[in-house]
């Protein structure tokens, strides 16, 4: 589909999946004639899922969230359902990361039509498609829409209430306030910069619920000033760019000494190290399929003290430059809850064959500090990482 070219609905039910390179917070709204909600009963996304004929579906960060239509559940009185999608880290735009909306059959899952939004620059916030009656005939239609305050600005043009800081803040901010219904990413601290932190700066903890890091941006492993778990999971994940062919990219971890010396390496020919605190899931050969492509559970309670930096690299062991890989990133999650934990995306991939994604230090006072690295380098094996990785801790 092309901005502003509709298709009749073949069926009542229908599914809106919107993707991209990086995850997104994707809502719908139910309007009336007018263009407005109700009530802000009628904005629904991920602490709201569900409402009178549309219903939101998280896709846990490793698959698209959704928002399902059934138009003959409507209430009366509502004409209209905008999709919206922003990126879920706080102040990212749209360019460079243009997202897709694919229309389903929500009963047999068949695509209707794709929609990619062209042209994005500055923003922050869509409305990618809408659902409408028209003359007695529910339609999609391909919008493309943009915003640069975010979510908030697209909840207010549409009638829902957005908390303010304060009562007299202006009804669209510049900065989209940090208020629950309009982003999953908790804000950062008071004492850092509204732009992007400078390499070491934005310490951040886990007290709100995941984080998304930003490159060079580092998280506390802790929640309430206790240590948060000992045992944890990385997951990384990608696919073919453009499609592109099978990529064999290798996830690994290497263990470093105090003095940056190398202990060992965990990957895809040895699966276990440290005595067992690190263990590497096996290799993938493709990247295909959803989720987590190769995973490495840490249990940092059985780290060995001579044990103080983990860095957690991959390489394209089939030679193939990360130019060629799409929707690279690695989270952390609670390895015996699955609750993700932190996530970062790798955006705007150099033509290398080898990244270091995230490193884990552990402080004097014996907590655990992750840090978004994205570095590239030279490098197809887990060997060629080991100097490169050392020099990043």
């Amino acid at each position: 589909m092309t901005p502003g070219s509709n298709i009749p609905l073949p069926t009542a039910r229908v599914t809106v999946d919107v993707s991209a390179p990086v995850r997104l917070d994707v809502s719908g709204l139910l309007l009336t004639g007018d263009g407005k909600v109700r009530s802000d009963d009628d904005f629904i996304f991920y602490n709201q899922p569900a409402g009178p004929g549309v219903t939101y579906r998280s896709g846990g960060g490793t698959a698209p969230d959704a928002i399902t239509v059934d138009t003959a559940a409507l209430p009366p009185g509502i004409e209209k359902i905008v999709v919206t999608a922003s990126p879920d880290a706080q102040g990212q735009t749209f360019q460079g990361i243009e997202p897709t909306a694919t229309l389903r059959n929500a009963d047999d899952h068949s695509v209707l039509a794709t929609f990619t939004p062209p042209r994005l620059g500055a923003e922050t916030a869509l409305v990618v498609v809408e659902i409408y009656l028209r003359g007695g005939v529910w339609k999609a239609r391909a919008v493309g829409q943009g915003y640069a305050n975010g979510l908030a600005g697209i909840a207010t043009d549409f009638g829902v209430t957005v908390e303010e800081p304060a009562a007299a803040a202006p009804p669209r901010p510049a900065t989209p306030p940090a208020a629950p219904p309009v982003s999953t990413t908790p804000p950062p601290p008071q004492a850092a910069p509204a732009a992007a932190p400078a390499p070491g700066a934005g310490k951040i903890n886990l007290d709100k619920g995941r984080v998304s890091l930003r490159k060079n941006q580092t998280v506390s492993l802790v929640k309430g000033g206790r240590p948060l778990l000992s045992q944890v999971r990385m997951g990384l994940g990608w696919e073919p760019a453009y499609g592109g062919k099978d990529i064999d990219l290798d996830a690994s971890v290497i263990a470093y000494g105090p003095q940056r010396n190398h202990i060992d390496s965990c990957y895809f020919g040895k699966l276990s190290i440290l005595n067992g605190a690190v263990k590497h899931s096996g290799d993938n050969l493709t990247g295909e399929g959803g989720g987590d492509d190769e995973t490495i559970v840490v249990d940092l309670g059985r780290i060995p003290q001579e044990a103080t930096g983990l860095v957690f690299t991959v390489n394209s062991f089939s030679g193939q430059k990360f130019t060629e890989v799409a929707k690279a990133y690695c989270r952390l999650l609670d390895a015996t809850t699955g609750e993700e934990l932190v996530r970062f995306d790798l955006t705007n991939a150099e033509a290398q064959t080898g990244v270091m994604m995230a490193k884990l230090i552990r402080q004097f006072s014996g907590e655990w500090e992750m840090t978004a690295l994205g570095e590239f380098v030279k490098g197809r094996t887990v060997r060629s990482m080991v100097k490169p990785a050392a020099q990043s801790l």
